[in-house]
């Protein structure tokens, strides 16, 4: 009955965690590790709630793999968001053609005129981040160009767990990897960011953070996290050429004004892949939900490392990370604790 009661009191939040080591430190229960660790389940089962979110608008028209991202994360998730800017393609009927009651859809409308270090992105995901109810403890965030591997799943849950009571920890860093024109390379040069926040408090004093690769506090603290050995596949550099030329042809509008993309902009059919770093052939295994977009890749990629465009300086800071394991000034959006 004493279980029975715990359970119930849980329940009913009439009960915290910690308060039930005066209950199985009493005389009353002959089980104490036992009621501890399966009240302690018990909470985690019933009361950590996960919420996905993200933004897209014309994924059709650029090709975003949308759908693969959120299925990606579906598994691990109780709902997920999803803020579908005003498009001109079929990006609606790409997101409701997945067979799931977790989706909610939160129509919005871009302010085309945030033409200013991709603020608008940061605009479009705090919009969503906002509509997400307050019973959520944790918000996993994803671009509509990431994914998640499902070999990480049972990772990110077990240490949403073991962090949800601990208020120190404010949000998951994970390890990047970013694929470049295949699916075979990954970048592995300065330009590329090594690790970013990607699931946070469910606290609405966070906001996404200038072009919204990372989150901060409203008072611009950067958040205290916990990094973990999972991983974020991003294949945004990963398009058939001409696919990539549109994007970056549109993608460069929310960074700067027509003046600049004159001046920058190539004017190209398609997209040549330049070099700006150095990469490496992908050894390990895509995420399930990418096998049909890897078969169907219809483009030849050819590494050349000679033709690489970077500055001595670059250079020499690649060397010192490739051979000691250690980036030098390297730009982190976050606390590690």
């Amino acid at each position: 009955m004493i279980i029975y009661r715990a359970a119930v009191e849980i329940f009913l939040n009439k009960r915290s965690l910690p308060n039930l080591q005066v209950l199985y430190r009493s005389k009353q229960c002959k089980f104490k590790l036992f009621l501890h660790n399966y009240a302690k389940g018990f909470y985690y089962f019933i009361y950590m709630k996960v919420a996905g979110f993200t933004i897209i608008r014309n994924a059709e028209t650029y090709d975003y793999p949308v759908v693969e991202a959120i299925m990606s994360v579906l598994p691990i998730c109780d709902a997920f968001y999803v803020g579908l800017g005003n498009s001109n393609d079929a990006t609606r009927k790409w997101i409701t053609s997945i067979q799931s009651n977790k989706i909610i859809i939160c129509d919005s409308v871009w302010d085309d005129s945030l033409r200013k270090g991709g603020q608008v992105l940061a605009v479009e995901t705090n919009k969503v981040f906002q509509n997400i109810p307050q019973h959520f403890d944790w918000c996993f965030y994803l671009q509509s160009d990431e994914c998640v591997h499902e070999q990480d799943l049972p990772i990110i849950k077990q240490h949403m767990q073991e962090h949800l009571n601990n208020p120190k920890i404010e949000g998951l860093l994970f390890k990047y990897l970013h694929f470049y024109g295949s699916y075979q390379y990954i970048g592995t040069g300065r330009m590329w960011y090594d690790h970013e926040i990607r699931i946070i408090r469910n606290n609405k004093n966070i906001h996404s953070y200038k072009d919204a690769q990372g989150f901060r506090w409203n008072t611009q603290k950067k958040l205290q996290v916990a990094s973990i050995p999972a991983r974020i596949f991003h294949y945004g550099w990963v398009k058939a050429p001409d696919i990539q030329q549109r994007k970056q042809s549109y993608f460069n509008r929310l960074w700067h004004d027509d003046t600049w993309i004159r001046q920058h902009l190539n004017a190209e059919a398609v997209y040549s892949y330049p070099l700006n770093g150095p990469l490496k052939v992908f050894k390990g295994t895509h995420p399930e939900v990418y096998a049909q977009r890897i078969k169907k890749q219809n483009w030849e990629f050819e590494y050349r490392p000679e033709s690489i465009q970077w500055s001595f300086k670059n250079k020499l800071l690649h060397w010192i990370e490739s051979s000691f394991g250690i980036r030098l000034w390297n730009y982190q959006n976050y606390k590690r604790v």
